[in-house]
């Protein structure tokens, strides 16, 4: 995963981008003390594991993945089938 910072708080998360379509995020802090955005939503009270995205911070992973800045054809590792215990 690559650190990336939202261009709009400057919140930083970690980023992986494997097509265009799926992008995996991990929040480094809790999302409703770190987003303007997830704050407000919490604010009025929406819980943050009902907040799907906060579009600036999607706006700024497509804008880094365009600049080259974020891999998008990063390797993923897949689980080894078989049976769950």
């Amino acid at each position: 995963m690559q650190e990336l910072s939202c261009t709009s708080c400057g919140n930083r998360v970690l980023v992986e981008k494997y097509s265009p379509t799926h992008t995996s995020v991990q929040w480094l802090t809790d999302a409703e003390k770190s987003c303007p955005d997830f704050a407000r939503q919490a604010a009025e009270g929406v819980h943050s594991n009902w907040v799907r995205t906060c579009p600036s911070l999607r706006d700024s992973i497509e804008e880094a993945a365009r600049k080259g800045v974020l891999e998008t054809d990063s390797p993923r590792s897949y689980p080894v089938p078989g049976r769950l215990m």
